[in-house]
C-alpha cells in the first residue's frame, strides 16, 4: 500500500503555539536571525535537529520507573552495558551524557598536536572536538558525496584511495584512527555500504591504525544497507548492524538519535588498556563508569531505546516518512541531495536562492525565510556552521531532521506545503553577514543581520 501509517498509537500530546507573521518577525530580530536562539514555544514545526528531539515509547517511560539510582553499580548500568554488547559486539561500553562528550574523553585521550584524524565527513562536535585536542579534521567522502544531484547509492562512503594516500603522505604515526561517520550527516545523511566499510578496514590494518565509527544513526545505516547493498537484502537490520560494528574497534554514539532518547551518549572500545584510560577520565568530568553523568532512568530508557530502533517496523516507517517528504519537496521544484538519507532532507540552498552568494550564507536566509513565512525551524549545514576560517564548503544546504515519531502526516503536509510558498517567491530571500561570532562552533551563536 502506498499509504504511510505510523507504527504506533499516540498516548500523549503536547499543544504547539500558532504564531502571526508579526510575532515572528520580531522573534527573528530578538535572536539576530540565529534560529538557535529562539524560544522553541515561538516554534510550529520544529526540523532544528533530529538529536534528543524524538518521543520516547510507553516501554521506555516503564522503564524510567525502574531505573536504581544508585550511584556505583546500579542494575540499570548493567543491563544497559548487556544490550550494547549484544548489539555491537564490543565489550567496554561507557555510558556519558551525550556524544560529544564521547568525542571529547576519545580525542583527548589519542590526540597530539598535529596529528590528523580522517573521517568521511567529521560533523560539527566531531570536528571541534578533534581541533580542541590538537589534531587535525581531514574529510575524504567520495567524490560522488560532495555533490547534491549524484545518485550513488552510498554517497557517504570514504574515499578509500585518498585514506591510503594519506597514510603515505603523512605517516601512520600522525593518524591514531580512522573514524567514519554512519550516516554522513554533514553529507546529507548520506550511508556508507559495508563493501566500503571492509575497504577501509583493510587500509586501517595494512598501517595498524584503531578504526572507530561515529555511530549515531547507526541502525538508519544499517537499513540502507538493507535496502540498497547487493546481496544484503535478506537480512535484518540487526543482523547487518553487528557486522558494521565488527569492523570497528569502537564507537562514539549519541543516543539521542539512534538510542531514542532526550539524552545520554555511548563511548565503545574494544582495547582495554584505552576502556581503562578513558574509565578515568570519565570519572574526573562525567561521573562514575556505571552512570556517565546520566541517571539510572536515562540508563534504562537508552536501554530500551536501542533494542528498539532495530524494529525493521519502525526504520520502514522512518525512511518512508523521508521520502514522504522529499517527494513533496522535489514535486514543487525544490533540489534536494538525493538519493536520500534517513534522518533529514538536505535542501539544495544554492539552487533555492541562486541569487545569493556563499558569502551571505544562502542556507541561512532559506532557513529565515522559512520560519518568518510559516513558522518551521530547520537547521543550516553550510558555511555557516563549516566555513570559518576560510574553510572550503561543498555544498551550500539546509537540514530538515525528523524529530523520531514526533509529527504526523499532517504536520509534514504542512512543511511541504510551506516551502513551496516560499520557493514561489525566493526571489524575496535577503542573504546576511555575521555581526558577531565566537571562535568555535560558531552557528550555535553567531550573530547576524540582513543585507537591504
Amino acid at each position: 500500500m502506498k499509504t504511510i501509517i505510523e507504527p504506533f498509537r499516540i498516548k500523549v500530546v503536547e499543544p504547539i503555539t500558532m504564531t502571526t507573521s508579526e510575532q515572528r518577525e520580531q522573534r527573528l530580530r530578538e535572536a539576530n536571525f540565529n534560529l538557535f536562539k529562539l524560544k522553541a514555544r515561538d516554534v510550529l514545526i520544529d526540523l532544528l535537529t533530529d538529536s534528543g528531539t524524538g518521543a520516547m515509547s510507553s516501554d521506555q517511560w516503564a522503564g524510567v520507573m525502574r531505573g536504581d539510582e544508585s550511584y556505583a553499580g546500579a542494575e540499570s548500568f548493567f543491563r544497559f552495558q548487556d544490550v550494547l554488547r549484544r548489539i555491537t559486539g564490543i565489550e567496554n561500553v561507557l555510558p556519558t551524557h551525550q556524544g560529544r562528550a564521547s568525542e571529547r574523553i576519545l580525542f583527548e585521550l589519542v590526540c597530539t598536536p598535529g596529528c590528523i584524524i580522517p573521517n568521511n565527513n567529521h560533523f560539527d562536535t566531531t570536528r571541534a572536538n578533534v581541533e580542541h585536542s590538537g589534531g587535525q579534521a581531514v574529510d575524504l567522502v567520495i567524490p560522488e558525496g560532495r555533490i547534491a544531484k549524484s545518485r550513488h547509492p552510498f554517497k557517504g562512503n570514504m574515499d578509500v584511495a585518498r585514506l591510503e594516500a594519506l597514510f603515505e603522505s603523512v605517516g601512520a604515526d600522525r593518524i591514531p584512527l580512522v573514524m567514519v561517520t554512519i550516516t554522513n550527516n554533514s553529507g546529507g545523511g548520506q550511508p556508507v555500504s559495508l563493501e566500503n566499510l571492509r575497504a577501509v578496514r583493510a587500509v586501517c590494518d595494512k598501517f595498524h591504525t584503531p578504526l572507530f565509527l561515529d555511530a549515531c544513526r547507526f541502525a538508519e545505516n544499517a537499513y540502507f544497507i538493507k535496502l540498497r547493498e547487493p546481496g544484503q537484502s535478506h537480512r535484518n537490520a540487526a543482523e547487518i548492524a553487528r557486522e558494521v560494528f565488527s569492523l570497528a574497534d569502537g564507537a562514539t554514539i549519541s543516543a539521542k538519535k539512534d538510542g531514542l532518547v532526550n539524552i545520554g551518549g555511548v563511548l565503545l572500545m574494544r582495547d582495554p588498556a584505552l576502556a581503562r584510560r578513558a574509565s578515568n577520565l570519565l570519572i574526573m568530568t562525567e561521573g562514575f563508569v556505571s552512570y556517565g553523568g546520566v541517571a539510572g532512568r536515562d540508563l534504562e530508557a537508552m536501554a530500551q531505546g536501542f533494542e528498539e530502533v532495530l524494529n525493521e517496523d519502525y526504520l520502514q516507517y522512518r525512511i518512508r516518512s523521508a521520502d514522504y517528504l522529499a517527494g513533496k519537496l522535489m514535486s514543487a521544484g525544490i533540489a534536494i541531495v538525493e538519493p536520500l538519507g534517513g534522518h533529514a532532507i538536505y535542501v539544495d540552498a544554492t539552487a533555492f536562492c541562486p541569487h545569493i552568494p556563499p558569502e551571505h550564507f544562502p542556507g541561512q536566509a532559506l532557513a529565515v525565510g522559512l520560519y518568518r513565512h510559516a513558522g518551521i525551524r530547520t537547521c543550516e549545514i553550510g558555511s555557516v556552521m563549516f566555513g570559518a576560517g576560510g574553510h572550503h564548503v561543498d555544498m551550500e544546504l539546509v537540514r530538515f531532521a525528523l524529530p523520531r515519531r514526533v509529527y504526523t502526516q499532517s504536520h509534514i503536509d504542512y512543511v511541504a506545503e510551506a516551502s513551496g510558498e516560499l520557493f514561489e517567491k525566493r526571489s524575496s530571500l535577503r542573504g546576511l553577514r555575521i555581526v558577531e561570532e565566537p571562535t568555535t562552533l560558531r552557528h550555535f551563536s553567531a550573530a547576524f543581520e540582513e543585507i537591504q
